[in-house]
């Protein structure tokens, strides 16, 4: 079964037996009635698992060609399950370009319960080693990163944790399955901000975790039932409602992207544009490979180089809204240093390249043309 057909029915064989509906049904209960202790259908408790939850997380599993699917209330509380593998005493190495709110459950919750973070650039996948020891666990990557759109070339990094048989986990939020999956190229742990592209729409909070492995499924199996952090039958129909449209929807986003990072390139007004597209962008050759597409995430510097000169053109916009996260039907800009970036500390961000002129863009699937027209005149022309 290819992608686009996967998006559709992948993983959703007899998803209702009781009346043959088209689309899985919701299945609004905590409980289930049992025949004789320990005698149910499957389910026992909501937490545990739900019909609904169940076929979201078979699609998961299938979109990204994985045998495990976990649906969570959030993409924290999916890194926040992987986390929980480890020990005081383990370390963990991390891309140093990542989104905010994963460096603060990083240092601000479990550094504090023992485990050692190293953020280093990947973009040379050679510089992993030397961060490497006995007690590394772990090697957790996104590309393209938030906000930079650096890429890391997750084959390399594969053979390297696999050498030293570590575990590799991917945030594939920004790529989506659609562009890049992980698993086929060595990952052992697929992560996503379902929010965002897989949900799509802006109207549901959820995470995701897809393997291979069954002993690696059954500990997170185990961390997501004992820990809790479960999303519900509602928000589990509407991402998997989502999914259905995936492949539609990022061929607009890669195409309008690409449309609005051309045009950011020549602005006088823009003084570098992030987006992995442009041949000169480092790790374009990796991003070809590695990738469908480049996607709908961009993000550019101004000229003026202040805080000020970004506010001004973030209140001009009038297509694009000014909003947190991503990866909805409508576009999106932010300010990463005062917005999704806030939690990591000014002299770390800017060693990344995460200026206080920075802008991030979502591009939706708007028309292209209106897109453009709007950043030209939030610009100054």
């Amino acid at each position: 079964m290819k992608f686009n057909t996967k998006t559709i029915h992948g993983g959703q064989e007899n998803t209702d037996p009781a009346y043959n509906s088209v689309m899985p049904p919701i299945y609004q209960t905590s409980t289930y009635a049992q025949s004789t202790p320990g005698g149910h259908k499957g389910f026992e408790y909501s937490r545990s698992g739900n019909p609904t939850r169940a076929a979201l997380e078979r699609s998961l599993a299938s979109i990204e060609n994985g045998n495990y699917g976990m649906a969570f209330g959030s993409g924290l509380a999916a890194i926040d399950a992987v986390m929980k593998l480890f020990k005081p005493g383990d370390e963990i190495i991390s891309t140093n370009d990542l989104y905010g709110g994963s460096y603060r459950l990083f240092t601000s919750i479990f550094e504090n319960l023992g485990i050692k973070f190293h953020f280093i650039g990947m973009q040379e996948a050679e510089n992993i080693e030397s961060y490497i020891n006995e007690n590394t666990k772990l090697i957790w990557v996104e590309t393209p990163t938030n906000p930079m759109m650096n890429i890391i070339d997750i084959e390399a990094t594969a053979k390297i944790a696999q050498k030293h048989k570590l575990l590799l986990a991917v945030d594939n939020t920004f790529a989506t399955p659609y562009l890049q999956q992980p698993l086929e190229l060595g990952a052992d742990i697929v992560m996503h901000s379902a929010t965002k592209y897989l949900g799509g729409h802006s109207d549901v909070v959820m995470g995701g975790l897809v393997v291979k492995d069954k002993e690696l499924a059954d500990k997170l199996y185990f961390i997501q039932n004992a820990s809790g952090g479960v999303c519900g039958p509602q928000d589990s129909f509407l991402v998997l409602r989502g999914i259905k449209t995936l492949h539609l929807r990022m061929q607009r986003h890669c195409e309008n992207g690409e449309k609005v990072a051309r045009f950011l390139k020549e602005h006088p007004a823009v003084a570098k544009v992030n987006w992995p597209g442009f041949e000169d962008h480092p790790n374009h050759d990796i991003a070809k490979k590695q990738m469908k597409g480049f996607g709908g995430m961009i993000s550019f510097s101004t000229t003026e180089g202040s805080t000020e000169s970004a506010v001004k053109i973030l209140e001009n916009l009038k297509v694009f809204t000014l909003a947190e996260s991503l990866g909805g039907v409508e576009s999106l800009a932010g300010h990463p240093a005062s917005m999704t970036h806030a939690s990591i500390p000014k002299e770390e961000r800017e060693k990344t390249g995460v200026v206080d002129s920075l802008i991030r863009l979502s591009v939706g699937i708007e028309d292209g043309d209106d897109l453009v027209a709007d950043l030209k005149q939030a610009l100054g022309e």
